[in-house]
């Protein structure tokens, strides 16, 4: 995207953010590693009180996953927006955020000791896992402002993701996922009714 509002803004020295919001579908009996990545990112993140480093580091461990595990991979989408103020991409931030946390199942529970001891040993395994990653950056993200619900579109995407960590570019991370429990499970027909914007790969 390269308007003539990008070039009157780069021109005077505007700083350009880039608000992204990837969804990810994968199924299959073996997809169950990846609930224990995002689980232990997001006791991590938790931990650190929101430290954006150790986000940074949670979310290229969540994207070095979601690419070994590429062949369940069922469908894909994304949606985004670009941003000359910082404000304005901090509020469409907390929207794509608060929309992610009311899928289904997507918001985990922090549980108590007491709950946990309580726990089963097995598990209904679930043959359905959403994630969906919320980022801002600042610059240009070609990788990203683009469809990406294609294949090798999604795993540039993905490697662009765990790049701008490393080059200090990413100003929010936030990663939901569906189910965000081990033994919850999101059903065919729960997926079709709150990830109707997926896109078959």
């Amino acid at each position: 995207m390269s308007s003539w509002r990008d070039r009157i803004n780069k021109f005077t020295g505007k700083t350009r953010f880039v608000v992204c919001r990837i969804f990810l579908h994968l199924m299959g009996d073996e997809i169950a590693p990846i609930l224990g990545v995002l689980n232990r990112a997001g006791r991590e993140a938790i931990d650190s009180q929101g430290d954006l480093n150790v986000l940074g580091e949670g979310l290229v461990d969540i994207c070095q996953k979601i690419l070994e595990m590429s062949m369940y991979w069922q469908s894909a989408a994304n949606e985004g927006d670009v941003f000359w103020n910082e404000g304005e991409a901090g509020d469409y931030v907390t929207e794509l955020f608060t929309d992610s946390a009311q899928r289904y199942l997507s918001e985990p529970e922090i549980e108590s000791a007491t709950s946990r001891e309580n726990t089963p040993l097995s598990f209904p395994i679930t043959r359905n896992v959403v994630v969906m990653i919320t980022v801002a950056l600042t610059g240009e993200a070609p990788e990203l402002e683009t469809y990406l619900a294609d294949r090798e579109a999604l795993e540039n995407g993905l490697q662009a993701l765990i790049n701008f960590h490393y080059q200090g570019r990413l100003q929010a991370i936030q990663v939901h996922f569906s189910p965000a429990q081990f033994g919850d499970e999101l059903t065919d027909e729960q997926l079709l009714l709150n990830f109707s914007e997926l896109v078959p790969l």
